[in-house]
């Protein structure tokens, strides 16, 4: 096993990734409250006024909490929706290694060495040194070999006949910080007694439609179509269903995401506000930062666990954005 393999198995240690979805909601306070503070600080320098940098301070963070909060339980949600089945939790992880384990051992002679690397991997996450071990000691025999799948499962090519369950999961996942960015930014706007309340309603709701069509739901489309097409070429290798996700990603949701979203927020601005000329969204340097999720989704959908868990960070920027009524 080549050194690249054995880096996604470290990765895709089950343990790892369920420690990992543990501590994202203190990973994300902590990266909230610094981008707050910086942005407090930005504030104020430009604007050298106390008031009006705790009243945008205050605003923003409204809107993080509401956009963090909601991404952090839209995995529950979308789960429960879709019946997927949530990442496992850490305990029951342990007892599942604890027993696999076991048997193992119990079934197969080891050396000392190896079979020290194991105990740890009853309930502790591994080294890439330690997953090397591994790999090179157990491939002698098919029974190892499985045993070491079992324990760390390779990624699965998804079928097309799944694909568009694990895209409504991302769809549904991606569409609740969204939603709480818009409500949050309302929010945001009475508690601050803002005099344009009213006025930012349509840039927050049209800001979000551009956020989930184009960023988001699109892209989820346009990378499952393009597994589909791949899987009924009979093309399984894992780099071209990659390349073929990334394109399809590239055409239907950064090209025509964008297009979509701008011609359906032409059509409901009117009904938002009358009075008020609906703002073309132009994509950016930014937006293009913010395809990093779909580098996620097609890590997902090829099969690699180890991304799922910083999911919540990457849609809450498109919350964050939605909520603050972004439009160029």
């Amino acid at each position: 096993m080549n050194n690249i393999k054995i880096f996604g198995k470290f990765l895709d240690q089950p343990l790892l990734i369920s420690k990992l979805n543990k501590k994202m909601p203190v990973i994300m306070g902590v990266a909230s409250s610094a981008i707050l503070a910086h942005s407090a600080k930005d504030t104020f320098e430009k604007t050298k006024d106390k008031e009006k940098t705790k009243k945008e301070t205050l605003k923003k963070g409204f809107v993080l909490a509401s956009a963090v909060a909601s991404a952090l339980v839209a995995p529950k949600i979308a789960a429960k929706i879709t019946k997927r089945m949530p990442i496992d939790s850490i305990e029951n992880i342990k007892q599942k290694n604890q027993k696999l384990i076991d048997e193992f051992t119990r079934k197969n002679p080891l050396k000392a060495d190896l079979k020290q690397v194991l105990e740890k991997a009853k309930d502790k996450v591994l080294s890439f040194k330690e997953i090397k071990k591994l790999a090179n000691e157990l491939n002698n025999d098919k029974n190892s070999q499985k045993f070491f799948n079992q324990l760390i499962p390779d990624p699965e090519n998804i079928s097309a006949k799944d694909i568009f369950s694990e895209i409504g999961y991302l769809s549904i996942y991606g569409a609740i910080p969204v939603a709480g960015g818009i409500l949050g930014g309302i929010g945001a706007d009475i508690a601050t007694k803002d005099e344009k309340t009213k006025e930012n309603i349509p840039d927050k709701i049209n800001e979000g439609i551009y956020q989930y069509l184009a960023n988001i739901f699109m892209c989820n489309i346009g990378a499952g179509a393009a597994l589909a097409m791949l899987e009924k070429a009979n093309i399984t290798s894992k780099a071209a269903r990659a390349i073929g996700m990334t394109s399809g990603i590239i055409l239907t949701g950064i090209l025509g995401g964008s297009k979509i979203a701008n011609t359906i927020s032409k059509g409901i601005s009117p009904i938002l506000s009358p009075n008020k000329k609906p703002k073309e969204r132009k994509p950016e340097l930014l937006d293009a930062g913010l395809h990093v999720d779909d580098i996620a989704t097609v890590s997902l959908l090829s099969g690699l666990k180890w991304i799922e868990p910083a999911l919540p960070a990457l849609y809450s920027i498109s919350g964050y954005k939605a909520g603050v009524g972004y439009r160029n």
